[in-house]
Formats: structure tokens, sequence, C-alpha cells
């Protein structure tokens, strides 16, 4: 069988679930996938590697490849490599990323564009996918294609050898062939999936009896409005193209404990887990703002947790209990919910590779599991709708999970799954005839993700405290019914701070402080830059609207113990660019910065209101932080191209971190006299050189 290998990189697990499907679809074109995390170097050799090569990449929000790539990336970056190193590699490369962040898809395009640079060339163009419309728009054509693109190359490679022998790798490297392209581009991928006809590709897995006849279903159903559970024509009356079934791979069996046995999942047993208690409960904005902002102080006194100004840590934090129970009643598995899971491989399961998911720990109880390791909220993939096909029994259900999960249906998935962010709680309360095995769930749920947040204090400034802040995130869900929810980290963050926030409610002083105040999960985040320079001479521009201000809080706290420290240093100007709605409402650290700037902590504090309306004859101020960054344009150019400043951004990705991105383009080819080309080069020196440094999040 001809053999290629694949390789991925990822972060939260995106890559991989891609990198696996296109290893299970391997074998039904008649090729063998060699898959590996791109970490694991020592089970594959580019040096000596002969077989074409996939890479699937996804992206972090900062721009660069996922933490499993890093040592990968170091390494081909070696510049004593010569330009011809990875001459005999052929690959393609599927990147992953979000267009909502400023650097889309830049993992991939990283590492795409140093195989080149070392002499690599593609037998299949590079794919893009964007998450903020939908992975699965590009991912779908560039898999489809794929394998007639691994056929071309090992025809055209046996051609060759017919014809003069095993080429060695300079000869190879002389025989250059066009890659072959994805069979649609992004843009014609979209329209493909969109376009609600009979006419999706052949190769496909095809309804035949299993189908609803389609003049049928859409004879009963054309009156009504398409939602999640009812199409409307063309679709209801479409023939449809659905994923192959995936193989199940796991057996489930459910033990009762034993008397006295302790099966609930220890969360601090994991590495670098620690359990603190909530010490001091803030709410910074008043009732009538848009957003509920918190802040939360933590006791890490007993513990060795450590983070420095500018580090982000994570939040460990369960499922909502009420949404655990209610799918142990759907699941009928109420009175077993104390059970401990055993989990075991089937025998002959066609899945390849299948391994015991590392995120359920063993001998846990069901509950314990389904509260702290899988996220039943995750928008189901299409892979996971086509298996509860077959676990539904009204045959108008069936239908309808058949039409989500196939190419037809992109439009409705995307409208009524994703964009709606269905769950799997949701699913089988619009779908009551749907009854998968737990082992189902276990096998399609991902990991339960911790959170991150920014450390919103020094530890020069609060000794043994962590302080955080978040907006308590709200949202509707579209499912059958409008649903109000809160986010699932925030949600419950905020629940456990109710009693510290209710006014006339005190902790008790001394030893019983600990034991009364509500305790959560924390660990520790991978390092990253977005530290103060080591320099403390250094200007440093800080720009931070809303909750974004958090790690500036930490910066301006640790800078002002050093200067009280070391009086006689020479400290570097810092600006904060801070924005919110209004003045009056969410304000975050008004009385922290104004001390800060008041003391020469904070050189420059620049503030706009995006709500709020000039009184009378007052000029209209800045409305957002990027145009207050344009009325100080000079003195920001001459921070970071004369003065060997840094800037710092964090905050939203989907707007702001971008158009700041934009502004500083402008300034710079507005203020050093550029082309906006030459103003981005500088720009990304500046990223390079972790002077212009980013903590961005959607």
């Amino acid at each position: 069988m001809r053999r290629f290998l694949l390789l991925y990189a990822t972060q939260q697990g995106q890559a991989k679930a891609i990198a696996e499907e296109i290893c299970e679809q391997a074998a039904t074109h008649g090729f063998s996938a060699d898959l590996h995390c791109i970490s694991e170097s020592d089970k594959y050799n580019l040096k000596t590697e002969t077989a074409p090569l996939v890479v699937v990449v996804s992206t972090t929000g900062t721009g660069d490849p996922p933490d499993t790539a890093r040592r990968f990336v170091k390494e081909i970056h070696d510049k004593t490599l010569p330009a011809g190193f990875f001459a005999h590699l052929q690959y393609g490369l599927l990147g992953l990323g979000d267009s909502e962040y400023t650097y889309f898809c830049n993992g991939g395009k990283i590492i795409d564009r140093r195989l080149q640079e070392l002499g690599a060339r593609h037998f299949y163009d590079t794919g893009h996918a964007d998450d903020c419309v939908g992975l699965e728009l590009v991912v779908e054509p560039w898999i489809d294609g794929l394998w007639a693109a691994l056929t071309k190359h090992f025809t055209s490679r046996r051609g060759k050898e017919d014809v003069g022998g095993a080429p060695t790798v300079a000869a190879n490297a002389s025989l250059r062939t066009d890659p072959v392209k994805p069979a649609v581009s992004h843009i014609e991928s979209q329209i493909e999936l969109l376009r609600l006809d009979d006419s999706g590709g052949r190769d496909s897995q095809a309804l035949g009896q299993d189908t609803v006849n389609g003049g049928q279903t859409g004879a009963l159903i054309e009156d009504f409005e398409p939602s999640l559970i009812c199409s409307g024509p063309p679709l209801s009356r479409a023939s449809l193209s659905i994923p192959a079934l995936p193989p199940e791979y796991l057996k489930v069996r459910l033990q009762e404990p034993l008397a006295q046995e302790e099966s609930r999942l220890s969360v601090t047993s994991v590495d670098s887990v620690f359990q603190v208690p909530i010490s001091k409960a803030v709410q910074l904005t008043t009732n009538d703002a848009v957003k509920t902002t918190l802040l939360l102080e933590l006791d890490i006194s007993k513990t060795d947790f450590s983070c420095q100004p500018g580090d982000a840590f994570h939040v460990v934090c369960p499922n909502s209990e009420e949404e655990v129970q209610s799918l142990l009643q759907r699941l009928q598995l109420t009175d077993q919910r104390e059970h401990r899971i055993l989990l075991e491989i089937k025998e002959n399961t066609r899945k390849k590779g299948a391994a015991l998911p590392p995120h359920i720990p063993e001998s846990c109880s069901l509950q314990s599991i389904l509260t702290w390791c899988l996220e039943i909220r995750a928008v189901p993939k299409k892979a996971f709708l086509r298996a509860l096909v077959d676990y539904t029994s009204d045959v108008a259900e069936r239908r309808r999970l058949q039409e989500l999960c196939s190419k037809q249906g992109a439009a409705d998935y995307t409208r009524f799954v994703r964009d709606a962010r269905v769950g799997l709680g949701d699913l089988l309360h619009a779908f009551p005839t749907c009854r998968p095995p737990l082992s189902l769930l276990l096998e399609h749920l991902p990991k339960l993700q911790p959170r991150p947040y920014s450390c919103a204090s020094s530890s020069l400034f609060h000794p043994g405290k962590l302080r955080f802040v978040f907006n308590v995130v709200e949202f509707l869900s579209y499912t059958p019914a409008v649903v109000l929810r809160k986010g699932l980290c925030t949600g419950w963050l905020a629940a456990q701070a109710t009693s510290l926030l209710q006014p006339g409610v005190h902790l008790s002083p001394a030893d019983d402080r600990t034991a009364l105040a509500p305790q959560i999960f924390i660990s520790p985040r991978a390092t990253n830059s977005f530290h103060l320079p080591d320099d403390p001479a250094v200007p440093v521009i800080m720009v931070g609207p809303g909750t974004g201000v958090a790690p500036f809080i930490s910066f301006l706290q640790h800078r002002e113990k050093l200067q009280e420290q070391h009086p006689d240093r020479n400290f570097g100007a810092m600006w904060l660019f801070f924005g919110c709605r209004h003045k009056d409402r969410d304000y975050l650290f008004r009385d922290e910065l104004r001390h800060f700037l008041k003391h020469g902590v904070l050189t420059h504090l620049k503030v706009s209101f995006s709500r709020d309306v000039p009184v009378g004859e007052e000029a209209a101020p800045a409305k957002y932080v990027q145009d207050n960054l344009q009325l100080h344009s000079k003195q920001v150019a001459r921070i970071l191209l004369q003065e060997n400043g840094s800037v710092y951004v964090c905050g939203d990705a989907k707007n702001m971190a971008k158009d700041v991105n934009d502004t500083l383009v402008e300034i710079i080819s507005k203020e050093a006299g550029v082309e906006k080309l030459e103003a981005m080069k500088t720009l990304a020196t500046l990223k390079e050189e972790k002077r212009y440094l980013q903590d961005v999040w959607s």
C-alpha cells in the first residue's frame, strides 16, 4: 500500500482530529498514513524521508505555531541548514486558523515558508481553513482533493523510476512537477458546500434505502421555517452525500464501586493543579453596565504557585451540575452515576491506531468524568452527527441528522449547529429518539479544556495573592427554544464568588477564612514572552481596552515597587491606552490608574469612551483605543522606531487587535514616510524581536 507521512501540530485537538480523519480515510483510497504528532521526532526523520509528507498545523491566538510544534520550528530555523536541506521532500500542508485574529493561519504559514526555503516542494497546494466561518468549508474539499494529488504524485514518481531507475535525491530535486491544486479554492468551496442541490460528489457515501424520500419530506415540511429540527426545500428534497460512519473503538463497562471506595476524580492529582480559596471578590462595573466585570483574588500563600506580571494561568472548571444531571437522565444512567467507568479498546475495531482517550482517567465515576473531563457543551462535529444517525429511530429525525452532516446541508450545519452553539444536550433534546450509548460520547466528546486568564497583580504588590478579572459571559443559544446561557467558566466563577459579593457577608478572620472561602482549581500556563522588558529604561506602550487592561495592572504594580526599591534607577516611559463604553459604568481600575499616574509610575494615560456622547460644544473625543493611538502617532512612532521601545496589546482579537495592528502600520507608514508594505515589514520585525507582543482572545 502506498505510504505517506502524516504529521499534526495541535493546541487544543482540532489539528489532531483532522489528521486522524485523513488517516482513517486513507485506507479506503488505497494509501497508508504513518500518523504522528510533530513533537514525536523520534518516530520520523524528515532528513531521510522519501514518502510524501502531509502536515496539519493549527495556530495560537498570538499567531505562533502550537506548543507541540515549538521544537520542530526551532530546529528547521537553524541558520546552519543549507538551502537544499529538504530538496528531496514533497509535501502538502493544511493550516488551521481564525480570521478574527491578526495573524490568520500563521502557524502553518511559518512552517510552510521555511520548508520552501529549505528546498521542499508542494505536491499539493496549501489550504487555509478558517474557524471563523467553519473549518469544514476548506478542510472537507482539501481532504477530498488530497487523494488525487497523492495518486498523481505516486504515478509520476513510478513513471520516472520506470524511465531512469530510482532517482537520486539530487536528480529528483531537478525534476519539478506542478503541485495539484485543491478541488476548490477557499471561496469556491464555500459556494460549493453552501449550494443546496443534489450535485454532491459521487465519491462520498451516498444515501440509499436508508434515506427518507426527499420529495415526500419536502411536501410535509415546505410550509415550515427551517430550524435545527426541520429543513426546507431544496435541501429537504435533495439526495445527500454524507461522511463515512466513524468506526467505533471503545468498549465501556460500568462497575459498581466497592464500599467506602473513592471513585470521584481528584482534580489536584493532575500535575501542577492547585486548589486555592477565593479571598476577595469585587464587582468592577455598575449594575447598569452592558457587561458585568468581576475581580477575584486568590490566596496562593500556602502553595508554590508563582505568576509573573504578564503571565496567564488556567482555571480548571467543571461542567454545569444541572447540565450533567440532565445528560445522565437522558442517557438513563442516573442510577449508575457513581459507578466506575472501565474502558477497553474493542476487538477487531476498524479504527487505525485506536487508543484510550488520555483525558479520561481510570476507575473514576461516571459523574466525575462528565463533570471534569468532557466538554459536553462542545459543538458536535459532522462525524459525531453521522454516528448519532445510527442510534436514532424516528425516520424524520434520522433524515435531519443526515442533512446536517451532509455536504448539501453545510449551510444548515453552520446556521443551526455551529453558530447556534448547539451542544450534545441540545441535540438530544431536539431529537428525542436519539439514544446513543455512553461509549459513543466518550469517543466523540473532546477534553474539557481549562480556561486561561491574565494575572492582574504583582507578587511584589500583593504577596501570596493572585488577582484576575473577567466579564461574566452571557449568550443566546438558539436551540429549539431560545436559551440565555452564561459562559461555562465565567458563570461558574461568578457563582463561586456570590457569597463574597453579597453585602453584609464577611468571612471570619484567621484560621476559619480558608475553610469558609469558596475554592477553585488553577494551574500554570506554558511560559510566554508577554513580560516587561529586562531593561526597565525601555519605554513601553500598553494597549488594553476592557478586561485587556488586566496584565497592565500587574505591570504597573510591579513597576511601582521596583521604583520604590531602586529610586536612583532610570525607568522608561509607560503609556497606557485604555478604553471602555461609559466613563461612569465600566471604567475598570479608575482609581488605581489615577494613583499610578499621580506617582509617576504611569507617565501617560489615554482613555477613550466608545458610547459616551459629547456634551454641548465639547469636541468629539477619541472613540476607540486605535483613535487615541492615531492622535499620538508621532510619540508612538518615536518610541518604536527611535527609542527601541515595546508595544503590548491585550484584549479582543475579533476587532480591536486587528484595528490596532492596522493603525500601527498606518502610523509607521506616515511618520517614517514609507509605503504600507514596508511598514508591515517593520511591524513584523518588531514581532520577531519580541517588541510587539499580543495576548488576545475571541
